[in-house]
């Protein structure tokens, strides 16, 4: 619970102090119109924080899966190279994981009573990073023995690697809900960062639930045919600085697209 805890509150808090000190200065990249009020924080708060007592009941079962020897872990001195390829291998199953399970979620039979809780925050906060029904809240815990399992089949768990893995789960899950637009213009069009997901496009997934199911990368969505089809233009509406748009616009008046403009799927 502890732990669980600290990394929720330092992720999800230290984003939300973020936003909040910066909030003049990245006023222009804020995603959706509308504010998250009083309510929807305290909403998130309380679902999180169960979802942090589910999550620390499925520690329990990867903690007794390493005592029984089921999962190796690794002891002495860490080797770099073989944390890195753990790091990397433990972020694509997770993003594997999360996209299939996350579309699953969107089926009629389990949206409403495994995912709604979680759209109920149309307008997201980073608070939203953990604001789980029971049900999504154990298939998310779930994929941490598993992967663990995959992992230790090739050679014992480092236990760094299990804790840079969470540090870059948790970080990219508050800053995906932030409502903010952080990363500059060009960067989902890129070659070098057009496969990793920005805040757009998991923002785009709160106020319009049919697109964008990945976590960490855009692969399964251009794989799948499930990105938003406005994504790249929405987010340059938010990502262009407002110089840049004016000048454009001052060029040709339809050549830059409002970041609150609704594109229907």
């Amino acid at each position: 619970m502890q732990i669980e805890l600290t990394r929720y509150l330092v992720a999800a808090g230290g984003v939300a102090a973020l936003v909040w000190l910066w909030r003049r200065r990245i006023a222009h990249r804020k995603i959706q119109p509308r504010a998250a009020g009083r309510s929807d924080v305290i909403r998130e708060l309380r679902q999180s924080l169960w979802t942090i007592v589910v999550f620390a009941v499925v520690d329990l079962l990867t903690l007794a899966l390493i005592a029984g020897g089921v999962i190796a872990m690794a002891h002495g001195p860490a080797v770099p190279m073989t944390i890195g390829w753990q790091v990397i291998v433990l972020i694509v199953l997770h993003d594997a994981w999360f996209y299939w399970m996350h579309r699953a979620l969107h089926s009629r039979a389990l949206f409403r009573p495994l995912h709604l809780a979680h759209h109920r925050s149309r307008t997201p906060t980073s608070w939203a990073a953990y604001s789980f029904a029971t049900g999504e809240a154990v298939t998310e815990a779930l994929a941490i023995p598993a992967m663990f399992l995959i992992i230790a089949a090739i050679a014992p768990v480092e236990p760094v690697a299990v804790f840079v893995f969470l540090g870059h789960q948790i970080a990219r899950n508050a800053i995906g809900h932030s409502g903010h637009e952080l990363a500059w213009s060009g960067f989902t069009r890129s070659p070098w960062t057009g496969w990793l997901t920005t805040t757009t496009h998991h923002d785009l997934h709160h106020s319009e639930a049919r697109h964008n199911y990945g976590l960490y990368f855009t692969w399964w969505d251009r794989w799948m045919g499930t990105e938003h089809p406005g994504y790249h233009d929405r987010f340059e509406a938010v990502a262009t600085s407002p110089r840049v748009a004016a000048a454009a616009t001052s060029v040709s008046p339809h050549s830059s697209v409002s970041p609150h403009t609704s594109v229907n799927p």
